[in-house]
């Protein structure tokens, strides 16, 4: 799995988690829909730190917290 693809699952995953909407989501981050859908959908090949920490902050969680997930563990290098 790329890098991408393990960031929007894992938005995915929280959103379940949370019980919210990616709409919601996007509300409580301060993130305007349209880039969240972007990111979520591939729209956007990279979400960005600052993009992610808003997201984390809208879901009360820290960055830590947001990559301390197995599907982090298998992400194909980046630079081959």
């Amino acid at each position: 799995m790329d890098t991408r693809k393990a960031v929007a699952n894992r938005l995915l995953q929280l959103c379940e988690e949370n019980r919210l909407s990616v709409n919601a989501l996007a509300r409580l981050s301060a993130v305007p829909p349209s880039t969240l859908k972007n990111v979520i959908n591939g729209g956007s090949k990279n979400a960005g730190i600052v993009t992610i920490k808003k997201l984390c902050d809208g879901l009360e969680i820290s960055l830590r917290e947001f990559f301390d997930d197995d599907i982090f563990d298998d992400i194909e290098q980046e630079i081959k």
